[in-house]
């Protein structure tokens, strides 16, 4: 799945979709269109939050094994 979206690109339109879905403006014929290109966008969040996450931990990583510059 070759994507160019940023994360808050995915959201709004992910929003826009559960908004539409909830609202009654998708037909049964756009129904399962929609549900497949959610789920893609689910998809694009979740990697986006699994990749921040995990730079995330290794900051904090190198922040634990810094030596410590703080006097006493």
């Amino acid at each position: 799945m070759e994507n160019k979206y940023i994360y808050q690109d995915a959201f709004v339109e992910l929003q826009q979709i559960v908004a539409d879905i909830e609202d009654g403006e998708v037909s049964v014929d756009e129904l399962t269109s929609k549900i497949s290109r959610a789920s893609e966008l689910l998809a694009i969040c979740k990697a986006k939050l699994t990749a921040s996450e995990k730079e995330v931990e290794k900051l904090l990583e190198k922040l634990d094994a810094a030596p410590d510059t703080q006097t006493e």
